[in-house]
């Protein structure tokens, strides 16, 4: 496979999970990282996962701005979205078969702040209160 970013040769690396193991793709140049669908969430919490994206952050901001790249497996141009969770966080989705992520992202993905994680609750909270004010 070749990276959506810089083209480059991506090889295969093998991260452990409780349930087998999961293949990722990295990239041998700009060292950005392609997950099948929901890999990245899989592998999130694995603690082998953490030496995964150990690519030069800085390199990864300036191919984050590159947000006009095709899928490895379909072609089809990807999305660039923001995660959810972690709104600071740009990345690239095929809906069909993952996400392409620069060097420092999975990281950062990895490592959800304080902060982030009471943003998130509060936000649940707020949707489920606007929900029941809606019903009444």
């Amino acid at each position: 496979m070749r990276c959506p970013k810089c083209y480059a040769d991506m090889k295969e690396q093998k991260v452990l999970t409780q349930s087998g193991e999961v293949m990722i793709d990295k990239c041998e140049r700009c060292a950005g990282l392609w997950f099948d669908q929901g890999e990245a969430v899989k592998v999130k919490d694995e603690w082998n996962s953490v030496t995964l994206d150990d690519g030069d952050a800085y390199l990864g901001q300036i191919y984050n701005e590159i947000t006009k790249i095709d899928c490895p497996r379909c072609d089809k141009t990807m999305e660039s979205v923001n995660d959810p969770k972690q709104p600071h966080i740009q990345y690239e989705v095929c809906q069909e078969h993952g996400v392409f992520m620069d060097a420092g992202e999975f990281t950062d993905f990895r490592e959800l702040t304080l902060k982030e994680a009471f943003d998130h609750i509060l936000d649940i909270y707020r949707k489920g209160n606007s929900t029941r004010a809606d019903q009444d």
